[in-house]
């Protein structure tokens, strides 16, 4: 037995033979804490398997089984493959206990035993939550404990199909002196999970915390070890949840998920279009619906914009849901080359439901939404916007124009305003269209 020692930054993973009082990585203070490693010399062995041509390589398309959740199947790439290793991380309180509890149920009807991990609540607070989801299922067992020695004994007497470990930042070493979350227990940690998860083939979910900024929390190589990272977003004031997918070895990153939380646990939201929009102004001058995409999802939302006299030197500029930088930048083009004047001008932009549209394709809706809001007159309830706008006010084809228009013709649209070049290469659409080159020519057409 030999015993090594190092010290590492608990911020970004940085390891030192030696104390620091600030990180030369990340430059935080008083972030090294020590490590301690009791461990046998590694024995040389033989490797067990020799290397096999690609083209010799056996696929095997049916392994995956779906969850039963339509939503989740989605953004995993139809369903779970055996031995996966799944990242969750999301706000505290968002959701995740409650979906992969409703996912424990789902795949130990479909797949077998569900071994449900948590080193954070007990047996009866489980026990409360599942009574509430009308859970009862006796292929799903519970264990708490914090020990991946444990866990792994566990494992391999019940052996179980699904593995839930609720969550990463709670499960330790004994061999490990650090505590419980830092970052040298969560990347040994998740190693030997991963081993697990390959060895016995155990389709398994860790459940991560996230920091302030809301990234997951520990060192950035336990998303580079695990198959896929799923992030479950949301707002404290609203009921919707999105799952989104940054990183997945067995399918597309480009799928979301989309969920409601109700007192009977998540349910999935089957038309989110129709959801965001279920509220929406009618004849409401600043209103405006664009057709986003979401991976491969089309997701029509409202974009709302108020504009109001300044009253004190400085007008202000408040954006919610979308990029403050890139909405200046668009008010400058609006002065600029539509001759708005809203230097005076308080503006504000909202994106209703709490959602966020982040891509380029929105920027005629808010634009349109602005001047609509100046000119007190509203935009055809009927009439969707899309465009991407440039720095000489002209408007920019966008991708996915079919498939936006065919969803907002699906809600009962009739119109729509969308860049010129995407009609002279997609004429087939299901709305009557009306293509622009400008800004102005844009304004023209819905205002007057």
């Amino acid at each position: 037995m030999r015993e090594t020692s190092a010290y590492r930054c608990q911020s970004c993973g940085w390891s030192s033979r030696k104390w620091l009082g600030r990180c030369p990585e990340c430059g935080e203070w008083n972030s090294f804490a020590e490590e301690r490693l009791s461990a046998k010399p590694s024995a040389r062995r033989a490797p067990e398997t020799p290397p096999i041509p690609l083209a010799e390589i056996q696929k095997h398309e049916g392994d995956r089984f779906p969850t039963g959740i339509g939503e989740l199947d989605r953004v995993l790439g139809g369903g779970v493959v055996p031995g996966s290793l799944t990242l969750i991380g999301g706000d505290p309180g968002i959701g995740k206990s409650t979906l992969l509890l409703q996912v424990s149920r789902s795949l130990a009807e479909r797949a077998g035993p569900v071994l449900y991990v948590s080193g954070e609540e007990s047996a009866a607070q489980i026990k409360l939550r599942a009574d509430r989801l009308g859970i009862a299922s006796k292929d799903v067992w519970f264990l708490a404990e914090t020990a991946v020695e444990a866990i792994e004994h566990h494992v391999a007497k019940l052996k179980p199909r699904i593995l839930v470990i609720d969550s990463i930042q709670t499960v330790h070493l004994a061999e490990l002196e650090s505590a419980p979350g830092s970052v040298g227990q969560v990347r040994e940690c998740g190693a030997r999970l991963m081993l697990l998860a390959k060895g016995q083939s155990v389709s398994t979910f860790l459940v991560g915390h996230v920091t302030k900024e809301g990234a997951i929390a520990g060192p950035r190589v336990l998303e580079h070890l695990v198959d896929t990272v799923l992030y479950f977003e949301g707002e404290a004031h609203h009921a919707h949840r999105i799952l989104r997918a940054v990183k997945n070895r067995f399918g597309s990153t480009n799928e979301i998920g989309l969920f409601e939380m109700t007192g009977e646990g998540l349910r999935e939201v089957k038309s989110p279009s129709e959801f965001f929009l279920a509220e929406r102004p009618r004849a409401a001058s600043g209103s405006v619906i664009i057709p986003g995409l979401e991976g491969t999802r089309p997701l029509l939302r409202e974009l709302q914009a108020l504009v109001t006299p300044a009253n004190f030197g400085t007008p202000r500029r408040t954006v919610i849901g979308a990029d403050y930088n890139r909405t200046c930048l668009l008010l400058a083009i609006l002065e600029k080359r539509a001759g708005f004047p809203l230097q005076s001008q308080d503006v504000f932009v909202n994106v209703a439901g709490g959602g966020r549209l982040q891509e380029p394709a929105a920027d005629l809706g808010i634009c349109l939404a602005t001047a609509s809001s100046f000119t007190e007159r509203p935009v055809a309830a009927e009439t969707v916007i899309l465009g991407e706008v440039g720095l000489t006010g002209e408007v920019r084809a966008v991708s996915g124009f079919v498939v936006r228009l065919r969803e907002a013709a699906a809600l009962g649209f009739k119109h729509a305003v969308v860049p010129a070049n995407n009609v002279a290469t997609e004429i087939h659409t299901p709305l009557s269209v009306h293509g622009v080159r400008s800004v102005e020519e844009a304004i023209g057409i819905l205002l007057g």
